[in-house]
């Protein structure tokens, strides 16, 4: 009986003192989550960007695109701030296609729609392995916890059939 009272009490001392000794913790969310809008004609998909949130695409059609999403937290704790969506654009297309002779880029087209910023452009180059000109729809959207690059692309043929479409994949990103 008093081996008992003796384990019982050590097991309470043990669990009082492992309780105050514990450190005050605070939680964190881990990853992302992020909502956008694709049209019923593309399909989700892996393998062209390993950095991407989501990939879709269109075998028939041939167009394809993927969002990255570039959390301001994560960027600030790596040294990288942005005063702005223009900001961060800038950053972004000085280095897109860099390696593509003859690229052009269209005139960024800037708008707010409630909280979330947008910025977006036409790029293209012509391909020399394949001889058709390419066609990119990048695409900016700012919320208050994050930064999200849309890319969209296909032939130039595929502009004028489904530039509406990637506006509104773009215009869709809500966290």
């Amino acid at each position: 009986m008093r081996r008992t009272i003796k384990l019982l009490v050590a097991a309470l001392v043990l669990m009082t003192t492992t309780t105050f000794a514990q450190t005050a913790v605070k939680e964190y969310k881990a990853g992302h989550v992020f909502y956008v809008n694709l049209p019923e004609y593309m399909t989700k998909t892996t393998g062209m960007n390993a950095a991407a949130g989501i990939q879709f695409k269109n075998e028939i059609k041939d167009i394809a695109g993927f969002i990255i999403e570039d959390n301001k937290e994560e960027l600030a704790i790596a040294g990288m701030s942005f005063s702005s969506i223009d900001d961060f654009y800038q950053n972004f297309i000085k280095d897109f296609l860099n390696d593509k002779p003859n690229k052009k880029f269209a005139k960024p087209v800037m708008q707010t729609i409630g909280k979330t910023n947008f910025i977006n452009c036409d790029v293209s180059y012509f391909d020399e392995e394949s001889k058709v000109e390419i066609y990119y729809f990048v695409g900016i959207a700012e919320t208050k916890d994050a930064f999200y690059k849309v890319l969209c692309f296909g032939s130039m043929d595929s502009k004028a059939k489904f530039k509406a479409d990637f506006q509104k994949i773009l215009n869709s990103i809500r966290d």
